[in-house]
């Protein structure tokens, strides 16, 4: 069974970009995306602050967002990367299975992956995250470096959207 403790709030920031990011698409019309919460069973709470402070997961999630984007569903995950060589054990199977059949369904798929050592964004798409979990079962390495990564699914901030990446599904629609 596993188990979670408060330390891990790795890659909060990232999500709470993300969310406003969803907000602000949401209030113009443009997508509604939601969080998809992980579901917990509570072991310890602080009895003075009220935190959950050890838990443990009740079911694999699936992916940390999902919703529509003017009548395409889409589903995608939020990883973040410090250094320029991303380790494939952050990408779960069960994630690339949903994400899979998610696809299979018409829908779009994909990672957002936060390189913050560049300060840079990468748009990874269901299928170019499947060629690298082949290579590696395969017998080949277990993780990708940046160079290996398409340069034009890269982007950054475009104030006043923090995570633009509705302009990295129109490339991705367009390559299909």
């Amino acid at each position: 069974m596993a188990t979670w403790n408060s330390r891990g709030l790795r890659g909060s920031t990232l999500e709470d970009l993300i969310n406003q990011t969803n907000e602000i698409y949401r209030s113009n019309g443009l997508a509604l995306i939601q969080k998809v919460p992980t579901p917990i069973t509570p072991i310890n709470i602080d009895k003075n602050t009220r935190h959950i402070t050890l838990a443990y997961f009740d079911q694999k999630s699936t992916v940390d967002y999902i919703g529509a984007i003017q009548g395409i569903p889409v589903c995608f995950d939020a990883k973040e990367c410090k250094v320029s060589t991303f380790p494939l054990q952050n990408i779960h199977e069960h994630q690339m299975e949903f994400m899979k059949d998610f696809e299979a369904q018409d829908g779009i798929a994909f990672f957002l992956i936060y390189f913050s050592n560049r300060e840079e964004y990468y748009y990874m798409t269901y299928r170019e995250a499947a060629a690298f979990f082949e290579r590696a079962n395969n017998g080949g390495r277990k993780s990708f470096k940046i160079t290996e990564l398409n340069p034009d699914m890269f982007f950054k901030e475009k104030m006043p959207i923090l995570v633009p990446y509705l302009d990295m599904i129109n490339k991705d629609m367009e390559s299909r």
